[in-house]
């Protein structure tokens, strides 16, 4: 898989770009910033990205601090509402969802303090 230039993603054979989307609170755990294009490299014998694998990435190289509000164990804390597509992921698998290159995933924090 390669990634499109229109997405400003470097060319590799190994890596797939993906839209990431933060809001409700969440963007304030990567340094306030909503929208993100992420290139994620494969891991060895890997021919699709899950969202699994996509969440222990993001934990590792998107959330710049608290990564205990945005995941518990290896998902989303509950009040995390999780889209790919535009479509709830409950629906196409959770983290068992399959990704393509150039999927937007976008993560909405539910949950408002008073």
């Amino acid at each position: 898989m390669r990634c499109s230039e229109s997405v400003g993603c470097p060319w590799s054979d190994v890596a797939c770009c993906y839209w990431i989307y933060c809001s409700g609170g969440l963007e304030l755990l990567c340094d306030s910033v909503k929208m993100h294009n992420v290139n994620v490299d494969l891991e060895n014998g890997l021919e699709q990205l899950t969202m699994k694998d996509l969440l222990a990435w993001a934990r590792t190289n998107l959330i710049k601090e608290r990564p205990e509000m945005f995941m518990k164990g290896d998902t989303v804390r509950p009040g995390v509402l999780v889209l790919v597509n535009d479509c709830d992921w409950e629906l196409s698998g959770q983290l068992d969802t399959t990704l393509q290159e150039k999927d937007v995933v976008v993560f909405i924090s539910t949950l408002h303090g008073g």
